[in-house]
């Protein structure tokens, strides 16, 4: 009777073997918005304490994931070869090297040691998938409709180099955090020009990638982080990123968030990008210092909790239910 218990759970939950890789965006927007909270804590004078609960639900939502999807991967391998060789989906696995860069600047905060293992991990695994992804395309005969967002994920995964470390210590890390800013830069550059003209000159995306489209903001907040971390000043050059960003996610903001949109794992891809302007806003706030500029980070960060709360909410929810992890 037990037995027969189990397996009714198990088959209500669903099987590894529909889990998505697009899930790691989760890690993203959480270390997002803990690295946000520990700027609220300068601009508002928000408890650490705040950063630090939200930065351990990010290290162990990633444990959670990654043995989740280790599992699918000895389980089901031919399940994750044909995920990261599908011209969409495989752009996601750029979530998981991401999300382990964010990390770094997370544990970092406790140990520079281990934030800076973390980080040279999360650089050599981002600096080889951005390779593979490249030259993927560079086969030719991609189709017009897979000219996506989720395109500018491996690119804007090598800007998060120089974002998670551009004060690292290593006499090497210049150099590095510099060819991440060039290849990251351009890549989206080129990339997000191809994206807008599929979505200017073509049929819409489908229903369930239209909140990837928050995606393409991220080159330019992302962008602004690391080259403000890099230069270690706020010009007018990162002013021109991170107000371009701003514009941008107001357009894209009505676009997005709809409720005749269905909830799915592609929700998490708004939440990086949401993480990011919220913590350049705060950073360009407190650089201004205008009333105005604050009030906006303020109003942002908000957001930024409110979207993460029901998303986590409604995972949670699709995940009992069986509909997340159902094929």
């Amino acid at each position: 009777m037990q037995t027969i218990t189990a397996v009714q759970k198990q088959k209500s939950i669903g099987s590894v073997q529909f889990l998505p890789v697009n899930l790691f965006a989760s890690v993203m927007g959480i270390s997002g918005l803990a690295l946000a909270w520990r700027q609220a804590s300068k601009l508002f004078g928000a408890s650490l304490v705040i950063a630090d609960v939200i930065g351990i639900i990010a290290v162990l939502a990633f444990i959670l994931l990654s043995i989740a999807y280790i599992s699918k991967w000895v389980l089901y391998p031919h399940k994750v070869k044909a995920e990261f060789k599908h011209p969409i989906m495989g752009n996601f696995f750029g979530t998981i090297t991401i999300a382990i860069l964010l990390l770094s600047s997370v544990i970092g905060t406790y140990s520079h040691i281990v934030g800076q293992v973390v980080w040279v991990i999360g650089t050599v695994t981002t600096l080889v998938l951005c390779f593979i992804i490249v030259t993927r395309l560079l086969n030719g005969n991609i189709e017009h409709g897979h000219a996506v967002p989720a395109w500018l994920i491996p690119g804007v995964g090598t800007l998060d180099i120089a974002v998670a470390g551009g004060t690292m210590p290593f006499p090497w890390a210049h150099e590095v955090n510099l060819i991440s800013l060039a290849i990251g830069g351009i890549v989206a550059l080129i990339f997000l020009t191809m994206i807008l003209s599929r979505l200017i000159h073509h049929a819409p995306m489908h229903t369930g990638l239209t909140p990837s489209m928050l995606i393409m903001i991220a080159p330019f907040e992302v962008g602004f982080l690391g080259y403000v971390n890099f230069e270690q000043r706020i010009d007018q050059f990162a002013s021109i990123l991170y107000y371009f960003g701003l514009f941008l996610f107001i357009v894209l903001f009505f676009k997005v968030f709809k409720k005749s949109i269905p909830f799915g794992a592609s929700w998490w891809g708004v939440s990086f990008p949401l993480a990011a302007l919220s913590n350049a806003a705060l950073q360009y706030a407190m650089f201004v210092n205008s009333w105005l500029l604050i009030a906006v980070s303020a109003v942002i960060l908000v957001v930024l909790n409110i979207v993460l709360l029901v998303l986590f909410i409604r995972t949670l929810k699709a995940l009992f239910n069986g509909s997340l992890l159902k094929g």
